[in-house]
C-alpha cells in the first residue's frame, strides 16, 4: 500500500451517521497527538534549559558563546539561566565566609546557646532576604538527612523557597511529617504541599495532619484531637529526628494575615495579649511563652514545648520585622540551627535580656 493510499472503504452509513463514526476518533488521535506533542516539546525545553546551565557553569563559556552554540539569542540564554536558579537546576555554593558573619555566629552560640548559628549577609535589596536565607537553609537540611530520619516540616515562604537548594540523592526509609495542620486551598506555602514536596525529593513516605491549622471554635479543635487519625499524626510529629521550622511576625504583611488565615480583629487582640509572633501556629510573647489568646486554644499544631524533645531543631528566618518572635523563640533554648541574616542577627543581639 502506497503512502497516499486510503482506509479501506465501509459500508455506506447515513451523512450524519459516518461523521459521528469518523469524528470522535480523529479528536482522539488529534488529542493524543497533542499530549506527546506536548510532552516531547517540554522534554526538548528542559533538555535545552540543561544544556545551557552545564555549558555556563562547568564548561565556563560566556552567554555569547551558549548563544552562538545552540543557536539561540544572547536574551533567551540570559533568561534560561536565571529560569534554572530560580528552579533550582543550578545551585550555587560559596565555600567562605564574612568575617562579620563568623562573629556573629559565635555571639549568637554564646548568648543563646545555638549549637549551629548560620548567619549570611544581608542583600541590599531587603525583599531578598528570605532568598539567601533559603538558600543557606537547604543547604542545611541537605547535610542531615540520611537513612532513616524523619524530618517534621512546618510552613511558610522561607521554607518553600529553600526547598529548591536541597541537594537531592539516594536515600533509604525517609519519612516527612507535617507539624501542624494546612490550609483549606491551594497555595505554595501550604504546608501539605512543603512536605509532599520535601517527600517527593527523596522519595520518601510523608503523613500529614489532615485538618485546618485553626478550627473555628475550641470544642471543634478538642473534638478532632481525640480522633484517631489524628492522634496518629501527632506521635508521628512528636517522634521526628528533625524539625524545620519557621516563624511569623504580628503585622498584617506577615504570611499568615496576608493570606486571610487570621484576620484584622486577631491581628489587633494578638498585639494587647502581648504576642510577638508564631511558631508551628503557636502565638508567643517576648519570653517565649504561650500568650493568653483563643488562638491557642483553637490551633491544630506541634506545641512549641514538643519541640525541646526533637533532636534537631532548624529555624531558617530573617528580617527586621522577625526580630521579636526569633528573640523569642531563642529564649525558649529549643533551637538548635538558626539561619539568619547579619542585619537580623546583629538585632537580635542587641537586646539580649
Amino acid at each position: 500500500m502506497s503512502h497516499g493510499s486510503a482506509e479501506p472503504a465501509l459500508d455506506p452509513l447515513p451523512r450524519s451517521g459516518q461523521d459521528d463514526l469518523m469524528e470522535k476518533p480523529a479528536r482522539k488521535k488529534r488529542d493524543g497527538r497533542q499530549a506527546v506533542t506536548s510532552s516531547v516539546t517540554s522534554d526538548r525545553e528542559e533538555g535545552l534549559l540543561v544544556r545551557a546551565a552545564w555549558l555556563a557553569y562547568v564548561g565556563d563559556l560566556t552567554q555569547a558563546q551558549i548563544a552562538k552554540s545552540l543557536g539561540l539569542t544572547r536574551l533567551r540564554v540570559n533568561r534560561m539561566l536565571a529560569h534554572a536558579r530560580q528552579r533550582g537546576i543550578v545551585q550555587i555554593r560559596i565555600n567562605s565566609k564574612v568575617a562579620n558573619c563568623i562573629e556573629l555566629e559565635n555571639r549568637l552560640r554564646d548568648a543563646y546557646g545555638v549549637s549551629d548559628p548560620i548567619v549570611v549577609p544581608t542583600p541590599p535589596d531587603p525583599t531578598l532576604v528570605p532568598q539567601v536565607i533559603a538558600a543557606a537553609a537547604g543547604e542545611a537540611l541537605s547535610h542531615r538527612i540520611r537513612d532513616g530520619i524523619s524530618v517534621g516540616v512546618g510552613w511558610g515562604r522561607t521554607l518553600q523557597l529553600s526547598l529548591r537548594s536541597v541537594t537531592v540523592r539516594p536515600v533509604r526509609g525517609m519519612s516527612v511529617v507535617s507539624l501542624l495542620g494546612g490550609l483549606t486551598r491551594g497555595s505554595a506555602i501550604n504546608i501539605y504541599e512543603i512536605a509532599s514536596r520535601l517527600a517527593a525529593l527523596f522519595d520518601a513516605e510523608c503523613f500529614y495532619i489532615a485538618a485546618p491549622v485553626f478550627t473555628d471554635t475550641e470544642a471543634t479543635r478538642d473534638l478532632l484531637m481525640r480522633q484517631s487519625i489524628l492522634e496518629d499524626a501527632f506521635t508521628h510529629a512528636r517522634d521526628v529526628d528533625a524539625a524545620f521550622v519557621s516563624v511569623g511576625a504580628v503585622h498584617k504583611d506577615a504570611t499568615i494575615f496576608r493570606i486571610g488565615l487570621v484576620g484584622d480583629d486577631d491581628l489587633r487582640s494578638l498585639r494587647e495579649a502581648g504576642a510577638v509572633g508564631d511558631i508551628c501556629g503557636h502565638w508567643i510573647g517576648a519570653d517565649g511563652q504561650l500568650v493568653d489568646h483563643p488562638l491557642n486554644s483553637r490551633v491544630i499544631g506541634l506545641a512549641p514545648e514538643h519541640l525541646r524533645d526533637i533532636d534537631t531543631v532548624i529555624l531558617p528566618s530573617g528580617g527586621l520585622d522577625k526580630v521579636p518572635v526569633l528573640r523569642a523563640v531563642l529564649r525558649l533554648g529549643v533551637v538548635d540551627v538558626l539561619i539568619t541574616d547579619e542585619k537580623t542577627a546583629e538585632a537580635i543581639l542587641a537586646e539580649k535580656l
